[in-house]
C-alpha cells in the first residue's frame, strides 16, 4: 500500500491511515467519530475511544428534511467532547460513505479540523486491530459555531436547475441502473419513493465505487483519480460541478473525493438528490 502522503493528493492531510489512528488513540487532541449507514454496528465493536454520530439523529433536523441547526450542532459537540481546536477523525462502513457524510455536514459549521480514516471501519478490522463496546463519554466542553453556511458547498434544487440550464457539470455516483431508470434504488434496498428512474440532463455517470479500491476500501491514488474523472470524463478542477445520489450520502464521498483529493475547486452536493429530484413535478429527466 502506497502511503498516503505518496500518492499525489491535492490536500493528503484530509486522510489518515489506519496506523496513524492506532497510534493516536490516547491523543486528548482529537476525536474519533465513526458513523455509520447501520446505527447498531457501533455497538458491537467500535475502536477505543470512538464516539458515535448516528446520520438520522444528530445530523439531521427530525420533522424537516434538512439538517441540524447551529444550536443542535453546537449541543453535538459539547456531548461528544470537541472544542473548535479538536481534530475529529471520522470513520465508517460502506467504504467511509457517512463518515465522508459527516465530515461534509461539519464543514458547513466551518470546523475544517478533520480528516478521514482511509478504508474505514473494514480495513481496521481486516488488520485485527482492537475494538471495544465501551461506550466512550467526555467531559462537556465549550463550543460556538457560526451558522450554517449553505452557500459554498451545498446546492438546492432551483440552483440544479439554474446550473443545468447553463449547460454547466454534474455528476451521477449512482449505480448504472439507477442512472439509467432501470432500478428506483439501489440494488439490493428497498425502493424509497421515488415515482420516476433515469438522471439529471447532462449529468456524467461515474458511480462512487470508481474512487475507491476494492480489496479494502483506501482510495485510489490522484493518478488513478485523475484518469477517470478528468482523462475519461472531461472534467477539470476549474469547472462548476454539482454531485448527487439518491440522499446525498454517495456523492459526499464523490464530493470528498473531488475536493481533497484532486483538488477541484468548486463542487458542491445536491444531497435532495433523486428522492428529491425523482419526484418533482415538472422537472427534466433523461434516461
Amino acid at each position: 500500500m502506497i502511503d498516503i502522503m505518496d500518492r499525489g493528493y491535492s490536500n493528503p492531510s484530509a486522510l489518515v491511515s489506519t496506523e496513524w489512528v492506532a497510534d493516536h488513540l490516547n491523543d486528548k487532541s482529537i476525536r474519533i467519530i465513526e458513523s455509520n449507514e447501520d446505527q447498531l454496528i457501533y455497538s458491537t465493536g467500535h475502536i477505543p475511544g470512538a464516539v458515535h454520530v448516528d446520520w438520522t439523529t444528530d445530523l439531521n433536523d427530525q420533522v424537516r428534511r434538512d439538517y441540524l441547526d447551529r444550536k443542535a450542532f453546537q449541543t453535538l459537540m459539547i456531548r461528544i467532547g470537541v472544542t473548535p481546536a479538536t481534530t475529529v477523525i471520522f470513520y465508517g462502513d460502506k467504504s467511509n460513505w457517512w463518515a465522508c457524510y459527516a465530515y461534509w455536514v461539519f464543514q458547513l459549521f466551518g470546523h475544517s479540523n478533520a480528516k478521514i480514516m482511509d478504508g474505514g471501519r473494514l480495513k481496521w478490522i481486516d488488520e485485527k486491530r482492537e475494538l471495544t463496546r465501551d461506550i466512550s463519554n467526555y467531559p462537556k466542553t465549550k463550543y460556538l459555531a457560526p451558522e450554517r453556511d449553505d452557500k459554498k458547498i451545498r446546492a438546492f434544487r432551483n440552483q440544479v436547475l439554474k446550473h443545468i440550464n447553463k449547460k454547466n457539470k454534474l455528476v451521477d455516483v449512482r449505480s448504472a441502473d439507477e442512472y439509467t431508470g432501470k432500478r428506483l434504488h439501489m440494488p439490493e434496498y428497498p425502493n424509497e419513493g421515488s415515482l420516476r428512474g433515469g438522471h439529471i440532463p447532462n449529468a456524467k455517470s461515474i458511480p462512487w465505487a470508481t474512487a475507491v479500491n476494492t480489496s479494502d476500501g483506501t482510495f485510489k491514488t490522484a493518478k488513478e483519480l485523475s484518469e477517470i474523472y478528468e482523462k475519461e470524463n472531461k472534467l477539470k478542477p476549474t469547472d462548476n460541478i454539482i454531485v448527487y445520489c439518491r440522499i446525498g450520502e454517495r456523492s459526499s464521498h464523490t464530493w470528498f473525493v473531488m475536493k481533497n483529493l484532486l483538488g477541484f475547486k468548486n463542487v458542491r452536493n445536491y444531497d435532495g438528490s433523486w428522492t428529491e429530484w425523482g419526484n418533482l413535478v415538472g422537472v427534466p429527466i433523461e434516461k
